[in-house]
């Protein structure tokens, strides 16, 4: 698996900016987005809190998350520049779920509470590629425009969810209950 990650990222890296190059790059972007996301987050993105695998805090992520029904699905990145050093790379919300897997994701006002896991089986990756990847919002033209060089276009857009889902490390929520 890490070689297949080390190609496609080392395939990627001449088209991609150089705004994430670590784990610390994509946590201070995250932060910053922060307070936009948890009060206005636009279509296709919101907050996910975990529960911190060592400190028992919760702990608030800005993601891209796609709903379908009572699934949401989102992936974590491995930006090429890390993945070509690091291709096993996982951050940290993912040790998190790995450790307790009870979430709570707030998109448009909602807040939803769930049980996250990674997606391994051949059925529900199709699915959950078809989920991420083949549907372009607004708000990925702007982070096409971050991540990738030149003009975003809906192609560029899906290319580059592609790219996330094939090297990273895909993550279903099943949404257990609504609260407002």
């Amino acid at each position: 698996m890490s070689e297949t990650v080390q190609c496609a990222a080392a395939e990627q890296i001449g088209k991609h900016g150089q705004l994430l190059r670590s784990g610390r790059d994509g946590r201070v972007l995250s932060g910053l987005m922060l307070p936009l996301l948890r009060w206005a987050p636009p279509t296709g993105y919101g907050v996910l809190t975990t529960t911190g695998r060592k400190t028992g805090k919760p702990r608030r992520r800005c993601v891209r998350v796609i709903r379908c029904g009572d699934r949401a699905y989102l992936v974590a990145l491995r930006p090429p520049y890390l993945a070509v050093e690091r291709p096993n790379a996982t951050q940290d919300w993912v040790w998190n779920i790995r450790a307790n897997s009870r979430v709570r994701r707030r998109i448009r006002g909602q807040t939803f509470d769930g049980i996250a896991r990674e997606v391994t089986e051949d059925h529900e990756l199709s699915h959950a590629r078809a989920a991420i990847c083949d549907p372009v919002y607004n708000g990925d033209f702007g982070e096409c425009w971050l991540h990738l060089r030149g003009l975003p276009s809906r192609a560029k857009v899906q290319q580059l969810h592609r790219y996330w889902f094939d090297t990273g490390i895909p993550v279903v929520i099943d949404l257990k209950e609504t609260r407002p």
